[in-house]
This record gives structure tokens, sequence and C-alpha cells, in this order.
């Protein structure tokens, strides 16, 4: 499964917004891929920041 979409699914499951470690330790996905996995995520208009450092899924 590819990080995008494993970032996608436990942004879903935890259905509040997400430290970019939050993500990392529920996943169990290393840190920097995460960030990577949000970076991509972002350019692609999936998913959102609405508090500096926390990750969204845009509605």
């Amino acid at each position: 499964m590819e990080i995008k979409e494993v970032v996608l699914k436990t942004l879903a499951a935890s259905g509040k917004p997400m430290k970019a470690g939050e993500i990392a330790d529920a996943s169990g996905i290393d840190k920097k891929e995460v960030e990577k996995g949000i970076k991509a995520l972002v350019k692609e208009g999936k998913v959102d920041s609405p508090v500096r450092c926390f990750y969204g899924i845009k509605p």
C-alpha cells in the first residue's frame, strides 16, 4: 500500500486533524515518510492544514 493511502486511511479513522508524528505512530510508518506523503496529498488537494502542524482530510 502506498504511503499516501495509509496517511488518508489513518486520518479518516481518527476523524480529526492529526500531527505528522501522530499519523506516524498510528500507522507504524517513519515520520519522514509520512511528511512526504502529506506534502504530496496537500499538493493534490486531498489534505489541508486547518491548524498549524495539524492535517486533516479536505471536505
